[in-house]
C-alpha cells in the first residue's frame, strides 16, 4: 500500500514535471504553501477532496499518482510489476496494483493493471465515520462518474440533496456537479467501485 509519504513524493514530482511552483499550486488550490508542503513531505494526509483538487490544478488525472513509478524504489517496482504474457494483454497479480491511503483512512485502489487513457477505474474503501472531505467541502472535477456500492452503505451528498445507497446500489452523474461521499456508519466499512470517464484531452 502506498504510504502517505509516497503520495507526497508522487504529487511533488507531478507538480515539478508540470513546471508549477509550490506556492502557485497552493494558491490555486486555496491552501497555504505550508499545508501543501506538509502533504508533499508526508506530514499530512490529503483527503479525497484535497487530492483531487491538487491534481486538477496540476493538470493530471487522479490515476497519475499511481503511475509515477520512477519515484519508487526498485524493490517496490519488482513487487508491483505488471506482466504481458500475451501481446496486448496486461496482467497484474493480486496485490500488484498499488493502493493509496488518504485522510481518515480512506483507501483508493486502481482496478486496472495499466493506466487507461480517459478512463479511471477505482475501488474506494471508506472506514466508519469517514468522508471524502473532512470539512464538508463538496468535490468538483471533470468527467462523468458511475459508482456501485459493493458493501456497507454510503451517503452521496449533492447541493440539491442526498442519496443513500447500500450494497448493490449504483448511481451516475457529471462530476462537475458538487458532491461528497460519507460513510455514516459507526462500525461498518463501506466499499464502492468507481468508473470515471474523462475527456481524453483532459488526461
Amino acid at each position: 500500500m502506498a504510504g502517505t509519504n509516497l503520495i507526497g513524493v508522487r504529487l511533488r514530482k507531478l507538480r515539478v514535471d508540470a513546471g508549477r511552483s509550490l506556492a502557485s499550486v497552493a494558491r490555486d488550490v486555496g491552501i497555504s504553501s505550508s499545508a501543501l508542503s506538509q502533504i508533499e513531505t508526508g506530514a499530512m494526509q490529503p483527503s479525497v477532496n484535497r487530492l483531487i483538487e491538487i491534481v486538477n490544478v496540476i493538470g493530471v488525472p487522479v490515476a497519475a499518482i499511481f503511475d509515477a513509478y520512477e519515484v519508487l524504489p526498485q524493490a517496490h517496482l519488482d513487487a508491483t510489476s505488471v506482466v504481458e504474457p500475451i501481446r496486448g494483454v496486461h496482467v497484474a497479480a493480486p496485490g500488484a496494483v498499488d493502493t493509496t491511503m488518504l485522510g481518515q483512512g480512506v483507501v483508493y485502489r486502481r482496478l486496472t493493471p495499466v493506466a487507461l487513457d480517459g478512463v479511471d477505474l477505482f475501488e474506494s474503501t471508506y472506514p466508519p465515520g469517514s468522508s471524502s472531505s473532512i470539512d464538508g467541502a463538496m468535490l468538483v472535477h471533470e468527467g462523468f462518474e458511475m459508482g456501485s456500492v459493493v458493501s456497507g452503505t454510503l451517503l452521496f451528498e449533492f447541493t440539491e440533496g442526498s442519496v443513500s445507497l447500500g450494497a448493490g446500489g449504483s448511481l451516475s452523474f457529471w462530476a462537475t456537479r458538487p458532491h461528497r461521499v460519507v460513510n455514516e456508519s459507526e462500525n461498518v466499512t463501506a466499499v464502492a467501485v468507481w468508473l470515471t470517464l474523462r475527456d481524453r484531452a483532459d488526461g
